[in-house]
């Protein structure tokens, strides 16, 4: 019954912190209430590994983790890289003398942490990401089943939707951007919108350029003439 209770007024505190938000926000809500409602969790930072392999550190509760982090990074080894790039969730609860990490865990004692775990949030295409665990007490995390099980899903769910915020924000970023692309493209060549936009598009295409950034360039030109890469015209691509 205890057992029963305290899951839900951990769900209950988990709604509570991981309130939608944008993304930034959001992973720092995370870190944030794991050290708040996790059992033993002392600091928390999230680990995300971008696609071409390059692994970062968000939202650290503490310039330790930032360290610790950074050295898992460099020797390949510990569970915050194990979960961000090879399995689910690694566990560490006798760190100092866990085998898998012979380099790291020395390192990680010395710094006066004694268990750590690393549970892994979402995977996507671009990225995976992970979520780390730290305690100085030696022995913690022998059992993070429910709750952790109970805060990757809640945690999960608010990046998610942070995500998606990011995402329309992106988008609609890059639409006023191009909008005002074409604008500095027909006064300056004198076209009509569809003809500007044709223009990007179609030196888009050639160059092999994405519309936004070459989008942005023409903006950064009109406010810097002399650096001007648009001065030919749309002659060659009309």
């Amino acid at each position: 019954m205890d057992q029963h209770l305290n899951l839900v007024e951990a769900s209950r505190r988990l709604s509570e912190a991981l309130a939608p938000d944008d993304l930034d926000k959001t992973l720092e809500r995370i870190t944030a209430a794991a050290v708040e409602v996790l059992p033993d969790v002392e600091y928390a930072s999230i680990t995300v590994k971008h696609a071409d392999g390059r692994l970062e550190t968000f939202a650290p509760t503490d310039q330790l983790i930032l360290d610790l982090d950074a050295a898992q990074y460099e020797l390949q080894e510990g569970p915050c890289y194990d979960a961000a790039t090879e399995t689910m969730h690694a566990a560490a609860p006798y760190l100092a003398d866990d085998s898998r990490f012979p380099a790291y865990g020395p390192i990680a004692a010395a710094a006066g942490i004694g268990a750590q775990a690393g549970i892994r949030l979402y995977d996507s295409p671009a990225s995976n990401g992970a979520l780390n665990l730290y305690s100085t007490r030696p022995g913690a995390f022998e059992d993070l089943t429910t709750v952790g099980q109970l805060f990757a899903h809640q945690a999960a769910v608010a990046l998610s939707y942070a995500r998606q915020i990011d995402q329309l924000q992106e988008a609609v970023q890059t639409r006023q951007l191009i909008g005002q692309a074409v604008g500095v493209t027909m006064e300056r060549f004198n076209l009509s919108d569809a003809r500007a936009f044709s223009f990007l598009t179609r030196l888009s295409q050639d160059t092999n350029v994405k519309l936004r950034v070459l989008a942005q360039r023409l903006i950064d030109d009109r406010n810097n003439p002399g650096a001007d890469e648009f001065s030919d015209g749309p002659a060659q691509v009309l």
